[in-house]
């Protein structure tokens, strides 16, 4: 099938715009790669320290670089449903090495926080900032000099982004990522959002809720609605960086391990010494930078990734827009309809056809790049992305691969490009002379999509809440709630303020929220432009509106309007925030150098720098 135009157009402006960036950064994972494997250029002493810990005939095999070692860099924490599993995988990664003739030592841990745990709370305003120390624990863990590949164990909202990025500052090194799968389905998500709003409005006590929030997540694995962590399996497994249909297989079943073998197996064959190195910094290239946008957007995925793919495709040299997001958007059909998009969930999604009937679908429509490099190039699946139209199965206790199903068993949750739930994607970009913003449309009814109210303008989310508690937003307005950007707080989910939003609408309120600060892929019904950019705290129109002005928040039009005269508006001075409540308490004091120094949300709020890669 011939490539969409506009898939066509994006990646050739990508291309365009990156080619200074792309080219240094080849250039410096060839010169990264040297000596080949670097260990060889170790001193006797530096060597020894590297593998002292190992038994006798893998440090044989090391001294004398006759076998290829790998690898594993961990995300693992037992406090994480998600990452929990993971515990196990060092064992099965070391035996499956033994078995396919090479090595494997766990390089190290990287941290891994749960936004679930600390929505509203003090600790989310690390949630961010924990991508690029997670980046920066990535490239620690690679550090010695002592690897031919890499696996990497990840699942949620900012670790896979954080070991991406790490991943590709050691481009030279071959890599595959390691998913740990979705929990069983357990409480439906419309039941446990009927909850959530029952307790925002006194009508369910904490116990009522406690108990709806168990039954929903309730064992290993990673939450089952299609936030942030379930984009990210999609997106590693898009941009060919899984292995074909592991994405969504339940933890703890014989197929996940089955799977967690064959990927370490996989990852021996694409060393030097196996002869088909294939170092993943080539891997992820501008094409399959835009099949993640792609991918994103069909499935109306988190809107975290219009941040995390923006630094992600930095750290590879590759330079990437929110406009790239929107014209692509504009072409890209909505496929997908999982939690909070619908009423399913990731089960459910994989049992409909999931990811194979989605990436095959799209592969005949033109919009997705199929000659991309694969982890799997060259195996009895194929090449390219052709290979991922493969589902996982067990077949005599070992992974094996087959044709994934041509039709969706489910319409309500998955359909084809020709027959979609809307003709463009879950994701758009408003702009106007309130600033630049991102919106996910794909959650929201259409008759909720445009709202022109006054504004309140709060500069917290629990002023916001004390407000609702106390009867005062019984009215149409757009909740404004300002200073909550990369450089003022650290950018917070603000996933409190769904539920009493939601009370709202349902009485017939025309609400929404404009704010510099996420909703992630958790964003509800409720209209909102989130990542405003610039941030109030950087000059952006946020610090200069007042309540009672009058907002226009377009979803369908894709604009973003303060409906002020210009030159009065102009004339207001800033507002100035009292942050000092922000730089202290769980740590916060030890992240300002990162509020100093983290970019727009834009420029993928990374704090490295401004030419990391």
């Amino acid at each position: 099938m011939a490539l969409h135009d506009t898939l066509r157009q994006v990646t050739d402006r990508v291309i365009q715009r990156s080619a200074d960036s792309r080219a240094r950064y080849l250039q410096r994972l060839d010169a990264q790669k040297g000596q080949s494997p670097r260990r060889g250029a170790l001193g006797c002493g530096n060597l020894a320290h590297g593998f002292a810990g190992c038994a006798a005939d893998d440090k044989a095999a090391l001294a004398g670089n006759r076998k290829s070692n790998i690898a594993i860099v961990s995300a693992y924490n037992d406090m994480l449903s998600a990452h929990q599993p993971f515990e196990r995988f060092p064992a099965i990664i070391k035996k499956a090495a033994h078995e396919a003739g090479v090595v494997a030592q766990f390089a190290g841990g990287v941290p891994a926080m749960c936004d679930g745990v600390t929505q509203g709370r003090d600790g989310m305003e690390l949630s961010l900032f924990s991508r690029d120390v997670i980046a920066q624990a990535t490239a620690i863990a690679l550090s010695h000099d002592m690897f031919d590949a890499a696996l990497y164990l990840g699942i949620c909202d900012k670790i896979v982004p954080g070991l991406l990025i790490g991943a590709l500052s050691f481009g030279h090194l071959p890599a595959i990522f390691v998913p740990g799968g979705p929990m069983p389905s357990g409480l439906s998500n419309p039941e446990k959002a009927r909850i959530r709003q029952l307790y925002a409005e006194g009508k369910a006590t904490r116990d009522d809720l406690l108990e709806a929030e168990s039954k929903s997540y309730h064992s290993p694995g990673t939450c089952t609605f299609y936030g942030t962590a379930n984009s990210n399996q999609m997106l590693m497994e898009i941009m060919g960086l899984h292995l074909p249909g592991s994405s969504f297989i339940n933890p703890n079943t014989e197929l996940r391990d089955a799977l967690t073998v064959a990927a370490t197996q996989r990852a021996a064959q694409l060393t030097e010494q196996a002869g088909n190195y294939t170092p993943i910094g080539r891997l992820v290239d501008e094409r399959s930078i835009v099949n993640a946008i792609v991918g994103l957007l069909a499935t109306g995925g988190s809107t975290n990734h219009t941040l995390h793919l923006v630094a992600i495709a930095r750290a590879a040299g590759i330079h990437i827009d929110w406009q790239d997001f929107s014209d692509l958007s504009g072409a890209v059909p909505l496929l997908a309809r999982v939690y909070p998009n619908g009423v399913s969930d990731v089960n459910h999604f994989h049992a409909a056809g999931g990811l194979q009937f989605l990436i095959s679908s799209l592969l005949d429509a033109g919009l997705l790049h199929g000659d991309v490099a694969t982890v799997v190039d060259g195996t009895e699946q194929g090449s390219g992305l052709d290979a991922y139209r493969h589902e996982a199965w067990l077949k005599d206790g070992k992974a094996a691969w087959r044709p994934g199903t041509a039709t969706s068993a489910d319409t309500s949750i998955l359909r084809p490009a020709s027959d979609p739930f809307d003709p463009s994607g879950g994701i758009r970009l408003l702009t106007g002379n309130a600033g630049r913003a991102i919106i996910k449309v794909s959650a929201v009814k259409p008759q909720h999509r445009v709202v022109e109210a006054p504004a309140i303008v709060f500069e917290s989310q629990d002023e916001m809440l004390a407000a609702f508690k106390r009867g005062e937003l019984e009215r149409d307005f757009i909740a404004v709630v300002r200073f909550q950007g990369p450089a003022a707080n650290g950018m917070p989910e603000l996933h409190k303020l769904t539920p009493p939003l939601g009370v709202l609408q349902d009485k017939g309120f025309k609400v929404a929220l404009v704010t510099d600060g996420r909703m992630s892929g958790a964003s509800g019904k409720v209209p909102a432009a989130i990542h405003l950019t610039p941030e109030a705290l950087k000059g952006g129109s946020l610090a200069r509106i007042q309540t009672g002005d009058v907002v226009r928040l377009d979803g369908e039009a894709g604009t973003l309007d303060i409906l002020v005269d210009a030159a009065e508006f102009a004339a207001r001075p800033a507002a100035t925030p009292d942050l000092s409540a922000n730089t202290w308490g769980t740590g916060r004091n030890l992240f300002g150098a990162m509020r100093a120094h983290v970019t727009g949300a834009e420029d993928g709020a990374h704090s490295f720098g401004e030419d990391f890669a």
